[in-house]
C-alpha cells in the first residue's frame, strides 16, 4: 500500500476523531451544536443520545484506519490484515458520505468532508 494511501486514511481517521469530540465530547456547547444545525439548547439536550452514539461509531471507525496503518507499517501477515481494514473503514466512512449527501442540501459540506478523504484512501488501497 502506498505511502499516500496511509496519509490520507490517516487524515480521514484524525477526521473522524475530531467528529467524535464534537458529538460525544463537546455536544453541550453551542458553538458545536450549532455547527450540526441545531439552533437551541433544548434541540441539543434531545438530539445528544443520539450524537453521543454517532460519535462513538466515528470513532470506532477511526481507531480501525489507525490500526490498520499500523499493521500496514508491520508488514508480513499483518500488511494484508491492515489493508483489508483500511479497505472496510474507508468503505463505511464513504457510505455514510453519501447517505449524509441525500439528506438535504445544507448537509453537502458535511458530506463532503467525510466523503472526500475516505474515498480516496479507498480508492489509493483498492490499487495497492
Amino acid at each position: 500500500m502506498t505511502i499516500a494511501a496511509q496519509i490520507v486514511a490517516s487524515i480521514a481517521a484524525l477526521l473522524h476523531v475530531v467528529f467524535f469530540l464534537f458529538e460525544s465530547v463537546l455536544w453541550s456547547r453551542p458553538a458545536v451544536y450549532r455547527r450540526f444545525g441545531i439552533r437551541s439548547k433544548e434541540q441539543a439536550d434531545t438530539i445528544r443520545p443520539m450524537a453521543y452514539n454517532q460519535g462513538f461509531y466515528n470513532l470506532a471507525l477511526a481507531i480501525g484506519l489507525l490500526v490498520g496503518v499500523v499493521l500496514i507499517g508491520l508488514g508480513g501477515d499483518c500488511f494484508v490484515v491492515g489493508r483489508a481494514i483500511i479497505v472496510f473503514a474507508t468503505a463505511c466512512m464513504s457510505i455514510a458520505g453519501i447517505v449524509l449527501a441525500t439528506t438535504g442540501p445544507a448537509y453537502r459540506r458535511a458530506a463532503a468532508i467525510q466523503f472526500i478523504p475516505a474515498a480516496i484512501a479507498l480508492v489509493l488501497a483498492l490499487l495497492a
